[in-house]
């Protein structure tokens, strides 16, 4: 998706147009699979839920915005690096607003995520965009945020995810429309939508380049909103983020190739640092987090609820001796009134 996303702002100056064309086309196929009894949504919008979702929504447009003016600012080999600062800034905003409080492990691990950022940054040598590096760091920030807002925006939807993600795509394309005037793309709208093509001939015009990628992105962006709801269900978390490191270094080699980017040492080492912090983070929290699993099993042991079927039928030992008690006290009772 990072491939296509690059594919399309290579050749237009309105991040927030294709932007807007990717939420737009993720709601149309929403409302295509809710029609197809694939999935049911709330078709009539609660307001209470949308006051509600308003810190989410505001996130992800926000958050979006700036993820893709660093794409647009900065090789697709070095989005990576240029948002790496994601973690650090999560595990803070986690300890701030959540009061989480980290691990020795974790803080050395966000420590190697940062030296990494750095490393491409400051040491590759490279000459860099200063305002895609700044996108970057603004949208990790967003990122953190979101993530530790999601928790009490699913509290709005009663838990579901799914509507979470028809609201959120839907809301984000409501109020993104104005601002992409506000912040003076229409001009570039109208050049894009009926100006002349600017590709080279025998190419794909600039039009077509644009629908192309925005059918493509809006696709895989509505799948994704699908795919989050079980990706962590279905694996464990570091097979998780095995799978989100090997993407990473997927879009890396596939920049290289596609837009011919320079990959230089400094640059590939960054990557390796990120990734292997990212690593270790994962596995430092599943390593944390068994002892407390096996505390609540083990608690939970002590306590083995007797179905209800099983009361009904007076089975299990406490039931049978509660029953025949309860006969011997009501035959002593009978004997008694005799």
């Amino acid at each position: 998706m990072v491939m296509a996303n690059k594919w399309v702002l290579n050749i237009t100056d309105t991040p927030l147009f294709f932007l807007l064309s990717q939420l737009v086309i993720a709601v149309v196929l929403f409302l295509i699979a809710h029609m197809a009894g694939l999935l049911q949504l709330p078709l009539q919008l609660d307001m209470q839920v949308c006051k509600g979702l308003i810190p989410m929504v505001g996130l992800n447009v926000i958050g979006l915005s700036f993820s893709n003016y660093t794409l647009k600012y900065v090789d697709a080999s070095f989005y990576q690096v240029a948002r790496g600062l994601v973690l650090p800034f999560t595990v803070a905003t986690s300890f701030f607003l959540l009061h989480a409080r980290p691990s020795l492990r974790i803080l050395a691990a966000c420590a190697v995520v940062t030296i990494g950022f750095f490393v491409g940054v400051f040491l590759d040598g490279t000459k860099v965009s200063l305002v895609g590096v700044t996108f970057g760091v603004l949208s990790s920030m967003i990122t953190a945020l979101h993530s530790v807002v999601i928790k009490k925006s699913l509290d709005v939807v009663h838990g579901s995810a799914l509507h979470l993600s028809w609201y959120t795509n839907l809301l984000s394309a409501c109020v993104l429309a104005p601002i992409l005037v506000l912040v003076g793309e229409l001009p570039g709208v109208l050049k894009l939508l009926f100006g002349p093509n600017e590709n080279a001939e025998g190419q794909m015009s600039t039009l077509s380049t644009f629908v192309v990628g925005s059918i493509i992105t809006g696709a895989f962006g509505f799948l994704m909103s699908l795919a989050s709801l079980m990706s962590i269900k279905v694996t464990s978390p570091i097979t998780h983020m095995v799978s989100s490191a090997v993407r990473g270094v997927a879009a890396s080699l596939l920049g290289v190739w596609l837009f011919h980017d320079w990959v230089t040492q400094g640059r590939a080492s960054s990557i390796a640092i990120i990734l292997l912090g990212s690593l270790w983070y994962t596995w430092i929290k599943h390593v944390e987090s068994q002892p407390a699993a096996a505390a609540a099993a083990q608690s939970k042991a002590h306590y083995a609820p007797v179905p209800l079927d099983d009361l009904e039928e007076g089975k299990g030992a406490g039931t049978r001796e509660h029953s025949l008690s309860a006969h011997r006290h009501s035959q002593s009772a009978r004997d008694a009134r005799d």
